[in-house]
This record gives structure tokens, sequence and C-alpha cells, in this order.
């Protein structure tokens, strides 16, 4: 480990609850009682759970029909995407007041480099107190902090300090847990064998073979004998962790690697025609994003899940890559026309990926282009005009102003998608959902 490497401290910075805590904000009344936040319908996901509920054995991605029959007299919200992401920018200014090195990981999650910070405010350990009394004072919310020398550690760290449910409420830890640098074997090495990034029930069967079960046992394997046992990159990886190494930096604005948009319907869609519209109003989500973010995608993918939760992909690379929505969705439809929906999908998604900044996009223009085609869609250069006059008016009008035709409705509003909208499943309200009808 390099000498710049060991001097660092990073902290991992976890609201605690943060969903539903902030659902607790705006309604104090349900201060006390068990809460979920997430898709309130039939097909519903827990979002986010009160350490009340906690206490019955609910938490996030379960189904909420399991959290109801688990929790019963638990109080179910609809999650509100716009309400977290307002609270979440508030908490990363926070966060970059104290040090320009932020890498969020989440709305409620960060990785931060204080390094440089020591002289003006403490230790790590201090910096980690002042955070959590700012963001408390500032916002009414809780935190816990995790302290070491690299993010891996760090965040290990924080799930030592995180509140523990009970009956009547969080029952608060420490808030800040600190790994020493000389105590890293003795932090790390009693912990079950998956603590560690990469253990999971795979894994793990073939650690088992070797006699490992808790992080130390993993440390005294010979690096030959894990990599023999999970593979050459599993292995030493494994044997690193193991011993407490990680030198990845903290990266300030990471760029998102992908962009999707998935709905799940409330009754299982067998309509061709209605997974289409689906589509476009998908793509169109998709796009959007892409343009705000000033960068184009060269891969789009279709995500098609069936009432078994068999789950099927399809993808396409396009030549020139592209941040146009009707592009996108004419490469989804083609990809779901080989698709058999005949006996219903529970859920649909599209994607994009190989994300580049629009600058370094070049198109490749031939006299085809005039006319376009079923792939491409049409000019790429009316294409570029169309969405900037689009992007220009939802930024002035709202994001319900205009959309695809196919999306519209007479009388009714453009059914556009909203960012966050339908991340946790189908609401209550939209179980009356039927396949074939327009909300």
């Amino acid at each position: 480990m390099s000498a710049g490497a060991t001097k660092r401290t990073v902290l991992h910075v976890d609201m605690d609850a943060f969903f539903v805590s902030v659902e607790l904000l705006d309604r104090p009344e349900l201060r006390g009682r068990p809460v979920v936040v997430g898709g309130s319908g039939a097909r519903g996901v827990v979002a986010a759970a009160s350490y009340e509920a906690r206490f019955y054995g609910v938490h996030s991605a379960q189904p909420g029909a399991v959290a109801r029959r688990l929790c019963p007299q638990a109080v179910f919200i609809d999650g509100r995407h716009d309400r977290y992401r307002e609270v979440s920018a508030h908490i990363m200014e926070i966060f970059e007041s104290i040090t320009p090195l932020v890498e969020p990981l989440s709305l409620d999650e960060a990785f931060l480099d204080v390094s440089g910070r020591s002289r003006s405010l403490g230790d790590g350990p201090q910096i980690a107190a002042m955070i959590r009394a700012r963001v408390l004072d500032e916002t009414g919310l809780t935190c816990s902090v995790g302290v070491a020398h690299n993010k891996f550690l760090a965040k290990l760290a924080t799930e030592t300090a995180k509140p523990k449910a009970s009956r009547t409420g969080p029952v608060f830890g420490s808030g800040v847990a600190v790994v020493d640098r000389d105590d890293v074997e003795g932090f790390l090495w009693p912990l079950a064998a998956q603590a560690l990034w990469g253990v999971g029930p795979a894994t793990l069967t073939k650690l088992q073979r070797l006699g490992v079960s808790t992080v130390g046992d993993i440390a005294r394997v010979p690096v030959d004998a894990l990599r023999a046992a999970v593979g050459p990159a599993a292995g030493g990886q494994l044997h690193r962790l193991a011993h407490g190494l990680d030198d990845r930096p903290v990266v300030a604005g990471a760029e998102a690697k992908s962009i999707s948009h998935e709905e799940t319907f409330a009754t299982d869609v067998a309509d061709r025609a209605r997974l289409e519209r689906e589509i476009v109003r998908l793509a169109d989500a998709v796009s959007d994003r892409l343009r705000r973010a000033s960068s184009f995608a060269r891969t789009v993918q279709l995500k098609v899940r069936y009432a078994s939760f068999q789950t099927v992909t399809r993808s396409f690379t396009l030549p020139d890559g592209t941040d146009d929505g009707v592009e996108m969705a004419s490469v989804a439809r083609r990809l779901l026309s080989d698709i058999d929906v005949s006996g219903g999908i529970r859920l649909i998604g599209v994607g994009v990926s190989g994300l580049a900044p629009a600058a370094e996009r070049t198109i490749q223009l031939s006299l085809l282009d005039a006319v376009g085609d079923a792939t491409s869609g049409g000019d790429p250069l009316s294409a570029a005009a169309l969405n900037s006059a689009v992007d220009e008016i939802r930024e002035r009008f709202g994001r319900s102003s205009i959309g695809p035709a196919t999306l519209a409705t007479t009388g009714a509003p453009i059914r556009t998608f909203v960012q966050g909208q339908q991340q946790w499943g189908p609401t209550a309200e939209s179980d009356d959902d039927r396949p074939g009808t327009e909300r």
C-alpha cells in the first residue's frame, strides 16, 4: 500500500431509514408506529421500513404482500421519489461543504474523502460527529457514519453504528464507528464471510468446502487456493478484502454507466399494442435523462419479466449511438417482436448502456438518411432539432406538457414517465388498471 493511501481518511455516511424518516418529517403523527414505504399495490415492493416495522421482519426489497402478513398493523405509504431527491440534494450539499470529494452511492448514502480537512476540521471521528450534528440540525434526520482509511472498511464500520430495531422504535447505537489502522484484523476477521463484497450464496458454498465461515478464515486460506475455488479474479479480490486492502479512490461526480426505467403492471399484460406503448413511454423517459446528462448511448436493452419471475433481456448496439427516444423505442419494439408475450408480462423495462459525452458523438450521414429507415427512425439531424424543442418546452412547462402522440388520451394529460414513479411497483390506485387501458 502506498504512503498516500495509508494517510487517507474515508467516511461512509448512510441515512437511517431514509425514505421512512422523510415521511415521518411530513407526517409526525405516524411516529412510533410501524411504517412501510414503497408500492402500496398488491405487487408493490418495500422501499424502506421503520424500525418498528423491522422488528416484525419487514425489510427493503421484500414483496409488499409478505410485509403485510408479517406486520398487518403497519401503515403503508406510496414512495415519493421527488421528495426524497429534494431532501437528498440538501444532504449532499452538506457533504460538499465539508469536502469536494463526495461520491454518492444513492440518494441516502455517500463516501467522503476528508483526508485534507484534518487541520481545519479535526480528525475523522470529529468530522463524522460534525456531519451527524449538521444533518440532524438542518434536516431533522439522523445518519450513521463509518470512519476508516479505505472505502471497504468504512462501509463495514457504518453497519456497526446503525440503530437496531425494536417494537417501540430505533435503539440508537454509537452513530459513528471507527476502524483503526492498527486493528483491522480485530475488526474484520470475526465477521461472517458474507461481509465481504462478492460473497453471495454461490461463492459462500464454494468457500465452505474449504472450511471457511469467517473473514479471518478467508484471510488464512492461501491465495492460490482461493483462486482455484472461486476463480482467479474473484479469489484475488477476496484475498485483498480479507486483509482489509482497498485502494479505490473516492470519485466525485462519478458518471452513470447505464440508465433504465421499468414498469411493473398491476395485472399481467398480454396485449402487445399496450406493451409497445409502454416501451415508447419508457424510451422517452430514458432519452430525456440522457439528454439532461449531455450524454448518448450506444446500446439499447429491453427487459421483460413474466408472472413466474423469469426474466428475459435483449439488446442491440447502434453504430452511431443515440439520445433519441423514437430511435430507442423503435429498437426496443423490434426486440419485443421476438419475445412471446401471450402468457402475460409482469414487468417491462427499457435501458441504455455504453454511455459517452454528447460532444463525442459523430454521425455518419449517407443519401439514405434523407428518408431514414426502421431502425434509425429518420434523419438524425431533424431528430436532434425536435428533441431540443421538446426539452425546452418541458423545461418551461413541465414534463407532462408534451410527449409522444401515442401516449395521448383525449381530454387527459399526456401519460409520461416520471423518474422514481414506479420504482417500487404499482400503487394501490393502479391496481384498478386493466390490460389495454391507459390512465
